[in-house]
């Protein structure tokens, strides 16, 4: 059997427990170590009763688990402090709101087992359950297309050494965004090989704000930190959706510039770019709209986020831009 750990990141939300729930019952040869590393805030102290609660779960994997306190900073620095404590030749990420398969483990190690000398890491294949009887939301359809990411570090499982000298994950992307396509497109242009694996994990679609369509904006600033590492060409390489950031700043030129026409006085001028703002913003609302269930709740949150969302995302990838501007390669791992 090849030794592995599992590392999971968390912010001790409610899915914890059923992650770990999930991880106890997976058929198979179980991991030799679990990392557990608790990245919620140091300042107010945080609960223990919360991930007591999870830890309950465990069973007799609990005996196998170790906690190590984070520093806030995101996935990616908290993925890097579990890396620091395994010595098993796979560390395996799995993360705190995903339900790994019955069989998990017994996959695990036939996808391990079956990784050529060149192989560096091998993600799981992740599914989304989408609800029935209806279309599924704007933000339902969001978390499906973590489905087709290429290298999902929901569940990745990589070779402890490579990802040492590799430098882990870049602790500049501070979300879970971005940060896995980094890796692997580091790791590719060294030469290794990823593979996709065979086992199976289930990410449920968490419960989210009405807001959490803005919010999710930020990540722009990370595509713009992915550009500057990785160049102009690095959709195709990730195989990633490549958005509409252009459209998105298109519409919020045409805003702005409605606004600054009209304060100057040039309301013909004005007229015209407020019409071409409002044409985009329909545009926009009515493409997300139309693939959904058009609950009026769910038409009022798309119509007041189309609003909000262009000039958002304009204003992150700029700032993230500006931010990056001489963003070196990375090179950290070890502390």
């Amino acid at each position: 059997m090849t030794p592995y750990a599992v590392v999971i990141p968390t912010l001790v939300r409610e899915s914890l427990a059923d992650c770990l729930a999930a991880l106890a019952a997976a058929r198979g040869p179980r991991p030799e170590r679990i990392v557990l590393v608790d990245d919620r805030p140091a300042t107010p102290v945080p609960d223990p009763e919360p991930l007591e609660h999870a830890l309950n779960v465990l069973g007799d994997l609990r005996a196998r688990t170790t906690v190590l306190p984070g520093e806030a900073r995101g996935p990616a620095a908290a993925r890097n402090t579990g890396l620091r404590a395994v010595t098993e030749p796979w560390v395996v990420f799995v993360d705190d709101d995903v339900q790994v398969g019955p069989h998990w483990c017994a996959q695990l190690h036939e996808d391990l087992d079956e990784a050529t000398p060149d192989t560096a890491g091998v993600p799981g294949v992740v599914t989304v359950p989408l609800p029935g009887g209806r279309r599924p939301t704007d933000w339902e359809r969001g978390t499906a297309g973590l489905a087709r990411a290429r290298w999902i570090s929901a569940d990745m499982a990589y070779r402890t050494e490579v990802l040492r000298r590799a430098g882990g994950f870049d602790e500049r992307f501070p979300r879970a965004h971005r940060e896995d396509a980094d890796l692997a497109l580091r790791l590719l242009d060294a030469g290794w090989r990823i593979r996709r694996g065979c086992r199976t994990t289930l990410h449920p679609v968490r419960p989210a704000s009405r807001w959490a369509s803005v919010r999710k904006q930020r990540g722009h600033a990370d595509d713009a930190l992915m550009r500057r590492l990785h160049g102009p060409g690095w959709w195709e390489r990730a195989v990633a959706p490549r958005g509409r950031i252009r459209r998105h700043a298109a519409i919020t030129a045409a805003g702005a510039a409605a606004c600054a026409l009209a304060v100057t006085g040039h309301r013909g001028a004005a007229a015209a770019c407020a019409a071409g703002w409002a044409a985009g913003t329909a545009e926009f609302a009515r493409a997300r709209i139309a693939p959904g269930p058009r609950t009026p709740e769910e038409v009022a949150t798309v119509l007041a986020t189309s609003v909000v969302i262009p000039p958002a995302a304009t204003w992150h990838r700029l700032a993230g831009a500006w931010r990056h501007r001489h963003a070196p390669a990375w090179r950290e791992v070890a502390r």
